[in-house]
């Protein structure tokens, strides 16, 4: 059964994991590892600030918009169809959040005029606001073999973010986290997923030189996060370092944390973390998490582990995931 109390407190700290990275990082957000180091030395404390002047603890659109994303796929019983992502992310836009993102905000745009939830492709839509969300598809999907688990990406990022390097990075994100939440070990998830990736997608390639100030594209994104994933050896190292690169930091801690969450589980995130975390994005990951596991089991009893180690289902291939 996938839904033990251990697979279920993993996928509980791949998601507050990414609120924790979002909440981490935004105090930093678009300044450089110098001006953070003159004002911080080593930034480690969720204490709010910021260019947004945020509350400690408060999270920006990376958390809110993957928990308007958790939503819409349970209110679906568990699938991810396109209509309802954009449906949900439409209703999370007109609720003013604290931050959006200018692509983010122009397809979804496109789509009250349009009505269509699939924005067109675009080689310029490769910034990192469809990846920094993917957590609750990594949760969803959990019984599903790799194409299903592909096309529900794709449904979920077309909405804002119709490009394949964004699509690259969006799979890469959701199936580490779904072989993490099964006690695989980096060096599996690099062998099976990270490296693969860096073939198809060579600009990937994460030891060129060290990323600092990343910015909002997605490549840049996730140059620091791989950096920080394979070096580190804790959560809190991973999370610590990737910040304290500056850029895009409330997106690079994100997508750190549901990886490294998923990786070393609710146990290494630390507690000052967790009590500093907005209580009602605490409460709300939680639930979502439990939520998503629980309808991936009811729906899919039969899930066994493949070969590698990965979560694989029974139904066959065809047996496709919706997109809307």
């Amino acid at each position: 059964m996938i839904a033990n109390a251990s697979f279920v407190a993993r996928a509980e700290a791949a998601y507050l994991g990414l609120a924790v990275g979002d909440a981490l990082g935004a105090t930093v957000e678009f300044m450089t590892p110098r001006e953070i180091a003159r004002q911080y030395g080593v930034h480690r404390e969720i204490r709010g600030g910021g260019w947004l002047n945020l509350k400690p603890g408060q999270v920006t659109d990376d958390t809110t918009m993957a928990l308007a994303l958790g939503r819409a796929i349970i209110a679906d019983g568990g699938e991810v169809k396109a209509m309802s992502c954009a449906s949900a992310f439409d209703a999370w836009m007109r609720g003013k959040p604290v931050d959006i993102g200018n692509t983010v905000r122009r397809n979804l745009i496109s789509f009250r005029r349009s009505g269509n939830p699939e924005a067109p492709p675009s080689e310029h839509d490769a910034g990192n606001g469809a990846a920094m969300r993917v957590v609750p598809v990594a949760l969803a999907s959990l019984a599903w073999n790799d194409d299903e688990v592909r096309a529900a990406v794709r449904a979920q990022s077309h909405v804002t973010h119709n490009n394949p390097v964004s699509d690259a990075a969006c799979e890469l994100i959701v199936l580490s986290v779904r072989d993490f939440l099964c006690g695989n070990p980096l060096r599996h998830v690099y062998r099976r997923h990270i490296a693969p990736t860096i073939d198809r997608f060579p600009e990937f390639a994460y030891r060129r030189r060290r990323r600092e100030n990343p910015s909002g594209w997605i490549v840049d994104t996730m140059q620091a996060v791989l950096q920080s994933l394979m070096d580190a050896d804790s959560f809190e190292h991973c999370l610590v370092d990737v910040v304290n690169r500056g850029g895009d930091a409330d997106t690079t801690g994100a997508i750190a944390g549901m990886l490294a969450g998923a990786l070393y589980g609710m146990e290494a995130i630390p507690q000052r973390w967790l009590k500093a975390l907005d209580p009602a994005v605490h409460r709300a990951c939680r639930e979502q998490a439990r939520v998503l596991v629980s309808i991936a089991e009811n729906r899919h009893p039969g899930a066994n582990r493949d070969s590698d180690g990965g979560t694989t289902s029974r139904r066959p291939a065809s047996a496709a995931m919706t997109s809307g």
